[in-house]
């Protein structure tokens, strides 16, 4: 019997790596879970309007679960969820498509201990294996675009380039993390082996936010 689980989902690559990982594992991922807070309508990560994080879980075929959550109570919130839907959906862990930051790692596993489910981390490695991950992603068969960008290291014309091998030659010209375990930069997936259906995404604009450059696509849709 499959162990169901739950995976942290923020849209880009990392956690649609985790997916894939986990499914060839051999896992049920019976949910994803994207926190939100209510008030803006976007997730808590990457500032992604849920609309477009509904259509990857369409795509996916795995319904999402939005924690509206608040930044003084984020982790109780966390954790409280991850109860419920341990009591909804019979999950025995939660999943992580973090890297290597050990800090993160500690909260993951401070969350699902308080919750009685277990820390699952099927892409944890070391920091000098950034690159050979991001080969993987590039080679995998999903599509993501790059969608937001730390304006310290990379600046707006990084916005909105494919993963692929062209960004996989001139990321590695750049002084940051090749995966951007750090923030250095954020994608969106749109495409892969697990979608059932593309998403298209029109009319991108740059949005300058206090420390990022964002690009906001108007539209996005299945075709």
């Amino acid at each position: 019997m499959k162990k169901r689980i739950a995976l942290s989902w923020s849209g880009g690559k990392d956690s649609c790596m985790a997916l894939h990982t986990l499914i060839q594992q051999g896992y049920e991922i019976v949910t994803l879970v994207t926190t939100a807070p209510k008030e803006i309508g976007r997730t808590f990560g990457h500032g992604e309007r849920t609309e477009m994080i509904r259509l990857q879980s369409e795509a996916l075929s795995i319904p999402v679960y939005f924690i509206e959550c608040q930044l003084e109570s984020y982790t109780e919130q966390f954790i409280q969820t991850v109860k419920d839907l341990k009591n909804q959906y019979q999950i025995s862990g939660i999943a992580y498509g973090d890297l290597y930051l050990d800090e993160h790692r500690e909260w993951g596993e401070k969350v699902a201990e308080a919750a009685g489910v277990e820390a699952i981390y099927p892409l944890w490695t070391r920091s000098e294996n950034a690159l050979h991950l991001l080969e993987q992603f590039v080679h995998s068969g999903y599509q993501a675009v790059v969608i937001r960008v730390r304006e310290d290291v990379l600046d707006e014309s990084w916005l909105g380039r494919l993963l692929d091998d062209s960004f996989l030659k001139d990321i590695q010209k750049v002084a940051i993390c090749p995966m951007g375990e750090s923030g250095e930069y954020h994608t969106y997936v749109f495409d892969g082996p697990l979608f059932s259906k593309r998403i298209q995404l029109d009319k991108p604009e740059v949005v300058e936010l206090e420390t990022t450059k964002k690009l906001e696509f108007k539209t996005c849709q299945f075709i």
